[in-house]
């Protein structure tokens, strides 16, 4: 059990767990110390100093998120010393900072611009020194634009590069006044480890790293008569869009931004939720078979355990880092490029529009969506399969540059054609997510019966723990399963690719075995994307967790084989799960990449 420390700050006193932070006793008496390089997810950094207060009994000031509290301690965090440090802290930011705040896609939500219009920095001391700068802007990457003179130094990007996602695309280059964040040999972004999976930006507390945007091309694309454009809405994106429009952290506004989307002239609003039970379709009958493979034909070559293969992020890092195990990875595309390839074949066919003139959008909170859509292989239905991809922040600029009071919608539903969704669809913006949608379909294919958890809720896959493990016993199949009877099915899920790489060296080196391993590449899985709303910590994300839950829970269809809409597609256009069509459309294959 821990100890409590007694202290006081601001001469009021409280108690505190042994080896908390000034700054976290700090915030359980509601006072706000302003902070850059502190994030809640990253380890103490203590660099920027902007967090500082003053300690009775000592002469110089401390920084309070890496300072821990002991008993007696006196803090004062108000005190004229405090406040002309911290100003002078921020006016030698400024001095370095490209200050064109209403030009920049962070005006409003940058942590350095808060804090300077707190402390009312407005005649700085300190002499400009932007143009004597050689600053550069890496734009080649189709998800991620890194601006040095937006940049303050503060390195929370190089630890969640290296501690959450643990891949190292960026790090600290050069001493005192050369010193910037930079990639290996400084090349471009696109060129590098890079995963492309944003975790850097939402964690950048500035301007110095956004998403590349597309918002203007879908403009064109939707002021263009002879375009018809087509939208899809990713599930994590119903539970993070209102955090942008004035909404508490897990409201879900699915129906809102249905109506939001038509009053932006989107032609047709469809759900990815169809594609995601399109994806358990097939990624489920793959795993059976790869099962039967295995289990019945005694073959030793089935590259088990099978991994999913929905986060494009998850993905290039396995490119990346273990190209041995790409036989794993399931060929599934992700329900995004799925939607996109059926875009331009099976619902231009039923609607009679040259898919020449179709211009497919996805409203994704992913900025590796952006990269995934412009992989070469992406182009199986003999056009792109996705033309532009747009994250949650963006769809909320363009609700902004339309003048729409989101609030004062009412709500619709999707369009019909690639429009229903099922819960299991919902559920896969959580991590564990894409787990429990297939286990409800997997286990009701080859028993006849619905998973053997109350409601449908396999609860062992859910939550933000780092990793998990859940294991399903398979009993009283149906006669053509018979070699799956008595299997205890094992399956892993992680998010966040330093736990991605924990799982996989786990597996390397023998001490684990599973059939079938779900991995997200950020924390979270998609509502905690590199698209999604400012700021995220794990409160966030809980509440986001909990609303897709909840959605799940408010529908009446909840198994992905039970959507009317796949059953006539397969009758219709495909045939069934793994067919030719279905590989020619909806799988995909895998590259080698350097690991450096």
């Amino acid at each position: 059990m821990s100890n409590t420390i007694n202290l006081s700050i601001n001469g009021i006193a409280v108690s505190v767990e042994e080896g908390k932070t000034i700054l976290e006793a700090a915030q359980k008496l509601h006072i706000n110390i302003p902070t850059l390089c502190y994030h809640k997810d990253l380890c103490i950094a203590g660099n920027c100093r902007v967090c500082v207060v003053e300690q009775a009994g000592v002469d110089r000031l401390v920084a309070s998120c890496a300072t821990p509290v002991s008993e007696g301690m006196e803090i004062n965090t108000n005190s004229l010393k405090v406040r002309n440090c911290r100003k002078h802290i921020i006016e030698l930011l400024l001095a370095e900072h490209n200050e064109e705040c209403t030009k920049c896609y962070r005006n409003g939500h940058c942590e350095l611009q808060s804090i300077a219009a707190d402390l009312q920095i407005t005649n700085p001391d300190f002499i400009d020194l932007v143009p004597d700068k050689n600053y550069s802007i890496d734009s080649y990457s189709p998800s991620i634009e890194k601006d040095d003179s937006k940049c303050i130094r503060c390195q929370r990007c190089v630890r969640t590069c290296a501690e959450i996602q643990s891949v190292g695309a960026i790090a600290v280059a050069h001493k005192g006044a050369e010193m910037k964040i930079s990639t290996f040999f400084n090349q471009p972004l696109n060129e590098v480890v890079c995963t492309n999976c944003g975790q850097c930006i939402v964690h950048c507390p500035t301007g110095a790293l956004v998403e590349k945007s597309y918002v203007e091309q879908v403009w064109d694309a939707i002021a263009d008569p002879e375009k018809h454009v087509v939208v899809q809405t990713a599930p994590a994106v119903r539970v993070g869009l209102g955090e942008e429009l004035g909404f508490e952290a897990g409201t879900r506004v699915t129906s809102r931004m249905v109506a939001a989307l038509r009053r932006l002239g989107f032609d047709s609003v469809l759900d990815t939720d169809f594609t995601a039970d399109l994806t358990i379709m097939e990624e489920g009958t793959e795993l059976l078979m790869r099962l039967k493979a295995a289990l019945f034909d005694d073959n030793p070559d089935v590259a088990l355990p099978m991994a999913t293969s929905c986060s494009p992020g998850w993905v290039k890092y396995i490119e990346h880092k273990y190209p041995q195990y790409l036989p794993n990875l399931s060929t599934c595309k992700s329900p995004q490029q799925m939607f996109g390839a059926l875009a331009k074949t099976y619902y231009a066919k039923n609607i009679d529009v040259n898919p020449a003139n179709i211009v497919s959008v996805s409203i994704m909170p992913c900025t590796a969506k952006k990269y995934e859509a412009n992989r070469p292989e992406m182009k199986d239905s003999g056009f792109k399969d996705v033309d532009f991809v747009l994250t949650t922040r963006e769809l909320a600029v363009m609700i902004k540059q339309a003048g729409i009071e989101f609030d004062q919608l009412n709500e619709e539903n999707y369009d019909s054609i690639m429009g229903i969704g099922s819960g299991a669809g919902v559920i896969f913006g959580a991590t564990g997510g894409v787990m429990e949608a297939a286990l409800r379909t997997a286990y009701e294919i080859v028993t006849g019966r619905e998973v053997p958890f109350n409601n449908l809720e396999i609860k062992p896959v859910r939550g933000l723990a780092g990793v998990k493990e859940a294991v399903v016993l398979i009993e009283n199949v149906r006669p053509e399963w018979n070699f799956l009877e008595g299997v205890e099915l094992k399956c892993a899920i992680t998010n966040g690719l330093e736990n991605a790489h924990q799982l996989m060296e786990a597996i390397e080196r023998g001490d684990r075995y599973y059939h079938f391993i779900e991995i997200m590449a950020c924390p979270g899985g998609c509502l905690g994307g590199g698209g999604q709303p400012f700021p995220v910590d794990n409160e966030i994300r809980q509440k986001r967790m909990d609303a897709i839950y909840s959605e799940d829970l408010s529908l009446t269809l909840r198994k992905s084989h039970e959507n009317p809409e796949i059953t006539q597609i397969y009758e219709e256009f495909l045939g069934k799960p793994l067919s030719h069509k279905s590989h020619e459309l909806l799988h995909t294959s895998y590259v080698k990449r350097q690991p450096y």
